[in-house]
């Protein structure tokens, strides 16, 4: 951290024009703009093809007997175009702003960067076209189809190479945000090849189960978990303007989630013939997380000890700490619902669905939208056209989410419970309904947040280009 405030200081000491130099010489702006974009893009897509799936649900679907929007497929793209789509692509805008500054060098190569950004465009295209035409693999968030794979692969080699040269190049302490991203690149590389290759050309059976099952939760751990963090003791810090609270336990959160998460996946599958002691393993695993968890948070919000009104006041905060606290929820949910006991109420129920959405939509989401909300209008040279929108981005987000997650968690235990009393499967169907139409309201307020987001984005295009140094003076939305 002493490291990055003599960096900071040495910046505020030059002239703005200098300033501006540096800046554009480190940070590509409009790669970030347009990786930005293109998860939104993605997000739209994927929030359409939700509400598709859930009108299926309640028998209404308004595309029946058309194969290409065949709600199975589309439930199948509502997740990859997510995962893919939008996590991915927020995540890499993100890093082309953040990993520059925090080592004071550039990318290893801005033409890389750009072959990289459309590449990556192209394999989450092809994902969606093999998807609907009925090519996907059958293994959950693993469904891009074996031509793709390979391309996929050499895309998060070339990310690797490009964040992790400037990385090795700067001088002086390594901040515990690049310990994140370091480790993620080469997670990432290695969840994506062990999911997508080893059940698919190398083993069969119960073990190809253990496979996927490490793959599908790996995917969340190892891949979008150290981004997220990576960039929360990035942009928290300068947000609230204070440090980190603790050094030491930030190092606790990050040996934590090595140690510990790569051994949770095989908790999807409890009670199958995979031996017992992985299964028990995984239990273990994933309760001790929520303690590495706990670390992580107090740490977050020992950082903004007194001064908790600037998550009213900063809105690009409070998307960060309304995340950080989903984020403990459902490891804590998660450690319950690892158990043998519970698993036997709540296994293939909606209570998966409700914990599923919360960490996607209610953490990683979140944190992303706030990343966004912080940085398009330096990216844009404009401030925000409507801070109202901005508000109203927020509440409706945050509403909708947690009816979405309440509901599908309580209708997951009545399931159960149904299921256990060895009522016929129908009846579990019929008292659904009313809960799946609550879902499909919570998923219209959490698409209208999006759209007053695109709506803000668009007026705030159409406003006059403000110099740089002027918008880094702006009051951040409140």
């Amino acid at each position: 951290m002493k490291a990055a405030e003599t960096r900071r200081g040495t910046t505020t000491a030059m002239s703005g024009t200098e300033q501006s130099a540096v800046r554009e010489r480190l940070v590509d702006e409009k790669i970030v703009r347009m990786y930005f974009y293109a998860a939104l893009l993605f997000l739209t897509t994927s929030m359409l093809a939700g509400l598709l799936m859930s009108f299926q649900l309640i028998r209404h679907n308004p595309l029946r007997g058309l194969e290409l929007f065949s709600p199975g497929r589309w439930r199948m793209l509502h997740t990859n175009a997510v995962a893919y789509g939008f996590l991915a692509n927020g995540f890499l805008g993100c890093l082309h702003w953040a990993v520059p500054r925090l080592t004071l060098q550039p990318v290893l190569n801005s033409r890389l960067s750009w072959l990289i950004f459309g590449a990556w465009q192209l394999v989450v295209l092809s994902t969606a076209v093999g998807i609907l035409l009925g090519q996907a693999q059958g293994l959950e968030w693993g469904e891009t189809p074996v031509w793709i794979d390979p391309a996929a692969q050499l895309g998060l080699l070339l990310v690797a190479i490009n964040f992790m040269t400037p990385i090795a190049r700067m001088k002086g302490p390594v901040y515990v945000s690049l310990w994140y991203f370091m480790a993620a690149f080469v997670w990432t590389f290695l969840t994506y090849a062990m999911g997508n290759f080893v059940p698919e050309y190398l083993v069969t059976g119960s073990s190809a189960g253990a496979v996927g099952g490490l793959f599908i939760h790996d995917l969340v751990g190892l891949f979008v978990t150290p981004l997220g963090w990576g960039l929360m003791y990035y942009f928290v810090p300068i947000l609230t303007r204070k440090p980190i609270w603790s050094h030491g336990l930030s190092l606790v959160g990050f040996w934590g989630l090595a140690f510990f998460y790569p051994l949770q996946g095989i908790h999807h599958f409890l009670y199958t013939p995979i031996p017992m002691f992985l299964q028990y393993g995984a239990v273990v695993s994933t309760i001790a997380v929520e303690l590495v968890v706990a670390t992580v948070v107090i740490n977050f919000f020992g950082s903004i000890w007194g001064n908790f009104d600037i998550v009213k006041k900063n809105l690009p905060v409070r998307w960060f700490y309304t995340g950080m606290v989903h984020y403990f929820l459902t490891c804590l949910q998660c450690a319950f619902q690892v158990t043998l006991t519970f698993q036997k109420i709540i296994h293939f129920s909606d209570w998966v669905v409700g914990h599923a959405h919360l960490v996607m939509f209610g953490v990683f989401t979140m944190w992303i939208m706030g990343m966004m909300t912080y940085l398009l209008p330096r990216v844009l040279h404009r401030p925000w056209a409507s801070v109202r929108l901005c508000e109203l981005h927020y509440w409706l987000s945050t509403v909708g989410i947690l009816v979405m997650a309440g509901d599908l968690i309580l209708l997951g235990l009545f399931q159960g419970w149904s299921w256990a009393a060895l009522e016929p499967w129908d009846v579990s169907v019929e008292f659904s309904q009313p809960f799946w139409v609550l879902r499909i309201l919570a998923g219209l307020s959490m698409f209208g947040g999006l759209l007053a987001f695109l709506t803000n984005i668009w007026l705030t295009l159409r406003s006059p280009v403000v110099p740089a140094v002027e918008v880094s003076l702006q009051p951040v939305v409140a």
